[in-house]
Parts: structure tokens; C-alpha cells; sequence
């Protein structure tokens, strides 16, 4: 018995290093920029209370409070213009119960200088070859939304492909899936 409850302190005590949440890569870093101005206003404090199309981001399960058709266009200019960040959402309820959403997340800088041709094979400076191209990032999501059995509780599901190019090369995607309940009207509004 003492065995195991050494065994057990020891397994508690060094899951308590354990941070996988707080280590960032910075891969696909622009997705945590976030959309919509109101949510951007709130230091992103959103999440809990998003009922309309920008849901698709924030939280899926807010998409069941939409009663008609919904777009939202945004665009942002970062690092003086250098960068653009556009994102576009449609979303639109399927019945009384269900909505379905898409989205496009765009993060990239254009018009980059490709020098790479720009001595010819013999020595001379031609600024004919220069050529432009893009590095981007692309998000394309997909939520559904639906309320379940009870009146107030809210399921949302989200998958997402991540794309990102230099130039004409893809250099990697992924796919995401992310489940969501919302329980704010059955815990209360402090949720």
C-alpha cells in the first residue's frame, strides 16, 4: 500500500512540469490573431457570448444563434502595409435546430522581390529577371452547430485545413477538428 501511494505522489508530482499547452512554435501563429472588431475589442473575450457567423472562429456552438443568412468580410494591414490579414465567413442555419458555417483566413505578404535570376550566367546585372511572388497562409474552416436535447445546450464541431505557400510551392497543410459545448445558459452567464 505504501508502494502505491508513493507511485502515485511521484506521478503527480512530476505531471506538474508537465506544460505542453505553454509551448509555442509559431507555426500557423496567424490563426491566434483572431477576427471580427467587436472580439478584437474585447481582448478576445468573446468566446462565451459569439451568437453570429464570426462563431466559425471563436466558438462553433454560438452558430445556433442565427435566425438568417450571415457574411462577414474583415481586413487588416500589419507591419506598415507590409502584411495583409483578410478573412471572409458565410454562414447560414440548415433548420430550426442546426446552422452551417465556412470560412477563409488569409495572412500573407505580396509583391516579395525573387533576386534569384537577377546576375545572368555571365556576371551581368539584369533587372528584367527580377519577378515578384507571395509568401501566404491559408485557414479554410468548416462548423457546424446544432442545440441537443435539452434547450439551452449547444454542440459545435469545426475542422479546419491550414495551407501555406511561398511562391508557387505548398510547403505544408494540416487538418484540425475542434468539438465545443456551450453550457452558458445552463451553468448561468458566468461562464
Amino acid at each position: 500500500m505504501l508502494l502505491k501511494l508513493r507511485i502515485l505522489f511521484l506521478f503527480l508530482f512530476f505531471s506538474l512540469f508537465l506544460n505542453a499547452q505553454a509551448f509555442r512554435n509559431y507555426s500557423n501563429e496567424f490563426l491566434n490573431i483572431g477576427v471580427d472588431a467587436a472580439g478584437l475589442g474585447m481582448s478576445k473575450a468573446i468566446v462565451a457570448t459569439s451568437n453570429n457567423v464570426n462563431s466559425i472562429y471563436w466558438n462553433p456552438a454560438g452558430l445556433v444563434g442565427i435566425e438568417d443568412y450571415q457574411g462577414s468580410l474583415m481586413h487588416a494591414s500589419y507591419f506598415a502595409g507590409i502584411a495583409n490579414y483578410n478573412h471572409a465567413a458565410f454562414a447560414m442555419p440548415i433548420d430550426k435546430k442546426s446552422t452551417l458555417g465556412i470560412s477563409i483566413i488569409r495572412f500573407g505578404v505580396d509583391d516579395i522581390l525573387n533576386t534569384t535570376e537577377l546576375i545572368d550566367s555571365e556576371g551581368n546585372i539584369d533587372f528584367n529577371r527580377i519577378s515578384l511572388f507571395s509568401a501566404a497562409d491559408y485557414a479554410f474552416n468548416i462548423a457546424y452547430a446544432r442545440n441537443l436535447i435539452f434547450k439551452d445546450l449547444k454542440f459545435g464541431i469545426n475542422a479546419k485545413v491550414v495551407r501555406r505557400t511561398i511562391g508557387d510551392l505548398l510547403l505544408h497543410g494540416a487538418l484540425g477538428l475542434m468539438l465545443v459545448f456551450n453550457l452558458k445558459e445552463i451553468i448561468g452567464n458566468s461562464v
